[in-house]
């Protein structure tokens, strides 16, 4: 089975649109969402059966996420941000990389050139921190801060990872690499966001940098014993 799952903060005008069209072109699979909204969010991907997990007060984007990632049922596990900027018709073509044993995570890449709805200074940014990690990490590597993504959910199972701060995406890619797992990277259409963005870009760019040096040159036990 696969899980789709999603952060939400305040995305009413988004989630129905999103959870409609993975109910759509995956109807099978399983919708999970972590919630920390105070508008109608939670109520509008109920009524279109997502399981949604609330956590109020909000504990930040790395928080929700592992929720998310750790209460997800399905052996396939896809994650996507619930602000329309992601192609939800590729769902189930990313899971199946993984479904089929090819790989353990699928990187959704939206660098393959500059998208329209990215600002340049976002564009390079992403495209100088994928320079530096590809350079520590001797292999070429497009985009570390995608919220589309494929995990194993056995190789999710097996992992540890430091939930606190921004720029979780980061780690989730980097520490698989580090510990020899298998990784494919996809490009994908990236559209213009429904709602206003919550990032922060001078904290974000912080601790990418911080997550990079430290998945590179610490010593990472990674897996759960």
């Amino acid at each position: 089975m696969i899980s789709v799952v999603m952060i939400t903060k305040d995305e009413e005008e988004a989630v129905g649109t999103v959870v409609g069209g993975i109910r759509k072109l995956a109807p099978e699979a399983e919708v999970l969402i972590v919630d920390s909204s105070e508008d109608r969010t939670p109520d509008i991907a109920n009524s279109m059966g997502a399981l949604v997990i609330r956590q109020y007060p909000p504990r930040g984007y790395g928080r929700a996420m592992d929720l998310a990632l750790r209460s997800a049922s399905g052996n396939v596990i896809v994650t996507l941000d619930c602000d329309n900027t992601y192609p939800a018709e590729r769902v189930l073509e990313v899971a199946g990389y993984v479904e089929r044993g090819e790989c353990d995570l699928v990187d959704c890449s939206r660098l393959e050139h500059k998208p329209g709805a990215m600002p340049w200074i976002n564009f390079l940014a992403n495209k100088s921190f994928a320079w530096l990690a590809s350079v520590l990490f001797f292999r070429r590597l497009a985009d570390l801060h995608s919220g589309m993504r494929a995990y194993r959910k056995s190789m999710i199972d097996e992992l540890q990872w430091d939930p606190e701060g921004p720029a979780l995406p980061v780690e989730l890619l980097l520490l698989p690499i580090r510990l020899g797992y298998s990784v494919r990277t996809v490009f994908i259409d990236y559209h213009e966001r429904v709602g206003t963005s919550t990032m922060v870009p001078l904290e974000s760019a912080w601790w990418t940098l911080k997550r990079i040096l430290k998945i590179r040159f610490v010593r990472q036990r990674g897996r759960l014993a």
